[in-house]
């Protein structure tokens, strides 16, 4: 009997370890800042697909910070972004924010290309040259539509071909 207890009580200790590390994994996926300084900038785009709340902010790569929030401005309709970004990072004030894609899958992050200023954004400032993102499955329908209108009936169209002997 008393080693089966023993059996057990290493089987929970086991869980245990496993569940708070799998916590501190969640903790620090989600975005939220755990003993690391930062700050905050807003940013405000025309569309944001593929961003959520804890979505990379990345300078040439590398990841500078998080999305902290998003909201919906109720006047112009745009999507006004709330980056935190670590205190070591300082950011010129006509820098440019994009939404870029990581790939087909659908997510994306935020990539922050510096400008040449000399002033630097503080905590509550403004990125006020933003890009959003591209709806590339838009585009892609829209190309393949305007091809199917531009050809005629029967396969075929206006371009006239040469002959390999060279005549008409």
């Amino acid at each position: 009997m008393k080693r089966s207890g023993t059996f057990e009580t290493i089987v929970g200790a086991f869980v245990v370890i496993i569940a708070t590390a799998f916590m501190f994994y969640a903790y620090d996926v989600s975005g939220k800042s755990l003993g690391r300084d930062s700050y905050s900038v807003d940013a405000v785009f025309g569309r944001v697909d593929g961003i959520t709340i804890g979505s990379d902010v990345r300078i040439a790569g590398v990841k500078i910070g998080s999305v902290a929030g998003n909201k919906l401005d109720m006047q112009t309709y745009e999507a006004d972004l709330q980056l935190s970004i670590e205190d070591s990072v300082l950011i010129p004030d006509d820098s440019v924010a994009k939404i870029v894609s990581d790939g087909f899958l659908g997510g994306a992050h935020v990539s922050i290309e510096p400008g040449a200023s000399e002033e630097m954004l503080g905590a509550g400032d403004k990125i006020t040259i933003t890009q959003g993102s591209v709806d590339l499955l838009g585009l892609a329908v829209q190309t393949f539509t305007n091809q199917a209108t531009q050809e005629k009936p029967g396969g075929t169209d206006d371009r006239m071909e040469l002959d390999p002997l060279g005549e008409l």
